[in-house]
């Protein structure tokens, strides 16, 4: 059996498409803003590109997660899409750039796949997963913005 979960978000950031590209294509700044994040830890030498991994330590519905990503496309200011695994689940997660007049938006897909068991857990998952996609995008511009002050 397997499930397969579509979540996705945007939000438009009051900052130039850079400086947001840059903040979320360095994901050790992700547990600044991503809600049940604990760790980022880079793996591979050099700025961020195809092929870049990172070890991710991520707390989920009362479990913790520990499981490597890596990036499958790496476009500089439009987008970024990365993949991984962690035990029966299988995820490819893309955030995408485009300038607005108000500065950034920034869309976000993740798509999950999860074998057996697991697969019966999917609404209770997905309802999660958007929750705290809503939340992360928001707590992203709080910080982005602040910042940019």
């Amino acid at each position: 059996m397997v499930g397969v979960i579509d979540v996705e978000g945007s939000i438009v950031i009051e900052c130039p498409i850079g400086e947001v590209f840059d903040f979320v294509a360095d994901q050790t700044n992700a547990p600044r803003w991503q809600n049940g994040l604990e760790q980022v830890r880079r793996v591979t030498d050099g700025p961020p590109g195809v092929g870049t991994k990172h070890v991710v330590v991520r707390k989920f519905l009362g479990r913790k997660l520990d499981l490597i990503n890596e990036y499958a496309h790496f476009e500089p200011n439009a987008e970024i899409t990365f993949t991984g695994a962690s035990g029966p689940s299988r995820f490819e997660v893309s955030y995408r750039t485009e300038e607005t007049t108000e500065g950034t938006r920034l869309s976000c897909h993740m798509r999950m796949e999860q074998k057996g068991l697991f697969a019966l857990a999917d609404r209770v998952v997905a309802a999660s997963l958007r929750r705290d996609f809503a939340a992360n995008l928001r707590n992203l511009k709080a910080l982005l913005e602040t910042r940019a002050e």
